[in-house]
């Protein structure tokens, strides 16, 4: 199994590509270079030949809430276990940190319905979770799943 690692700012740009790739297929929101060099810290990684082949985050909002997001895998790794892995850094980053509660936006909620997410109205979701959403073209008629993960 691969090996996830906390990302180094030598991966953002990588770490970059690959979000906005997915993100040009429609999959997931733009992330620009200078947010995904602020928020590394937040940022899980699986490198192959010290080359980022898969990355996820866990966001913060607030005191008893993250949010796992810019989760990608590249296409001829993806259904390999990869996903897997850095939902479980996640959540043991947060559970770490002593958070409760993560949330997600997804258009594959049965992969991380496998891991204890359930279906929340995206209304029943704190307003400090939108603030990435307003910069999104499909604000504000989101066809993302909104998931929760209670700990």
């Amino acid at each position: 199994m691969s090996q996830v690692e906390k990302a180094k700012i030598t991966d953002a740009q990588q770490i970059h590509k690959l979000v906005n790739y997915f993100s040009e297929k429609g999959l997931m929101l733009a992330r620009p270079l200078s947010e995904i060099c602020e928020s590394i810290r937040d940022f899980f990684v699986v490198r192959e030949d010290s080359k980022v082949i898969a990355c996820a985050a866990l966001h913060v909002s607030w005191v008893d809430l993250a949010e796992i997001r810019s989760m990608a895998v590249i296409e001829d790794k993806q259904k390999t276990g990869l996903g897997a892995v850095l939902v479980d850094a996640c959540l043991k980053e947060a559970e770490e940190l002593g958070i409760k509660t993560i949330f997600c936006f997804t258009y594959q909620p049965d992969f991380f319905k496998r891991y204890k997410f359930i279906d929340i109205d995206k209304k029943e979701l704190p307003r400090k979770v939108w603030t990435d959403c307003f910069r999104c073209p499909k604000f504000p008629d989101c066809d993302e799943i909104a998931l929760i993960y209670y700990a």
